[in-house]
């Protein structure tokens, strides 16, 4: 088969038993349907990003999964490890937030690569959410904007020309 015969609408998480439960449109007859798949082996110390990736890997459940993004996957794996763990839902969705918020003041230069990548999908997705595209409602092509000439603009010790060495 080619194309996407799968379009995912809706992905959750379900506490009991534990599973990811994902509803999505089947194009070759024409229905909505859900999805159900266990989660098995997981408990309050496994890795969210493993087993997310793990899932989305996953022979049996690859194809339905491709519209839905890694980062998603994590952050339902991420309650139900909150779950786990004894966190109300309030609780577990507060600590993923804080741990999706970039930092403007963090130095990235100072991260593993692993933790450089996680920031860099974060504002990937960021990015994502907030662009517009040719087809929303409020899409402008050729913006333009003026700015005001009357203001005093500040000079930068880096923008005069020179030509001594450094």
């Amino acid at each position: 088969r080619t194309g996407m015969t799968f379009t995912a609408q809706k992905c959750g998480v379900c506490f009991q038993p534990p599973s990811i439960v994902l509803i999505y449109r089947d194009h070759s007859q024409d229905k909505t349907r859900r999805r159900i798949m266990p989660i098995r082996n997981f408990s309050k110390f496994s890795d969210c990003s493993i087993a997310a990736e793990q899932l989305k890997n996953n022979p049996r459940h690859k194809a339905y999964l491709e519209g839905v993004s890694l980062r998603q996957l994590q952050k339902l794996y991420s309650l139900l490890r909150g779950h786990l763990g004894g966190e109300s839902l309030a609780e577990s969705l507060e600590k993923f937030r804080q741990e999706e918020t970039i930092d403007p003041e963090e130095d990235m230069n100072k991260l593993d690569d692993k933790e450089l990548a996680k920031r860099k999908s974060i504002m990937d997705e960021l990015f994502e959410k907030n662009r517009k595209k040719k087809d929303d409602p409020d899409f402008i092509y050729d913006v333009e904007v003026e700015f005001p000439q009357d203001e005093q603009l500040e000079s930068c010790g880096w923008d005069m020309e020179s030509d001594e060495e450094i």
